[in-house]
C-alpha cells in the first residue's frame, strides 16, 4: 500500500484521500463529516457502483443479490457480519440485481447471490452461491494474497 489512499465516501461520494496508517483508525468523509466504514455494507446503484469500482484503492467486494432470493435472505446476515472482518482493508458492498438489473447484466451475474472482488475497478474473482461468514472472509482474503 502507498502512503495515500483515495477511499470513496459511502454517504456522499466524495472521494478522500487519507494516509494509510489512518485506513485503522475510524476515519471520517472530509465532506460529509460520516464515517467512512461503518461494518456495515454498502448498498450500491447504477449511480454509484462505477465510482466505488474505480476511485477506491482498496478492493470492493460486492454481493449480488434480490430481494425474492432465498438463499440472498438466508446469506445477509453473514454478509454483514463479514462486513465487520474485511472493513477498513476491503470495501463491502452489495447490489440488488432487481432494482439495478444493467450493473447484473453487465457483469453476467447468471445466478444470486453471487459475489466477486473487484481491485483497481478489474474483477479478481467471483463465488456464486451463499455461503456463512467465516467462509466469506476466508474467501476474499484468498485472492488478495
Amino acid at each position: 500500500m502507498s502512503d495515500a489512499l483515495h477511499i470513496v465516501c459511502p454517504h456522499c461520494q466524495a472521494v478522500n484521500r487519507l494516509p494509510s496508517a489512518r485506513l485503522g483508525q475510524g476515519p471520517s468523509c472530509g465532506q460529509c463529516h460520516q464515517p467512512l466504514f461503518s461494518a456495515h455494507p454498502v448498498e450500491l446503484t447504477q449511480a454509484t457502483f462505477a465510482r466505488h469500482l474505480s476511485r477506491n484503492d482498496i478492493p470492493v467486494l460486492v454481493d449480488f443479490w434480490a430481494p425474492w432470493c432465498g438463499p440472498c435472505k438466508m446469506m445477509a446476515p453473514h454478509f454483514e457480519q463479514a462486513a465487520g472482518a474485511l472493513e477498513p482493508m476491503v470495501r463491502v458492498a452489495k447490489v440488488n440485481t432487481e432494482n439495478e438489473q444493467m450493473i447484473g447484466a453487465q457483469f453476467g451475474i447468471r445466478s444470486i447471490p453471487t459475489l466477486a472482488l473487484f481491485r483497481g475497478g478489474r474483477e479478481l474473482a467471483r463465488q456464486a452461491g451463499a455461503m456463512g461468514a467465516q467462509d466469506i472472509v476466508r474467501w476474499t482474503r484468498s485472492h488478495l494474497g
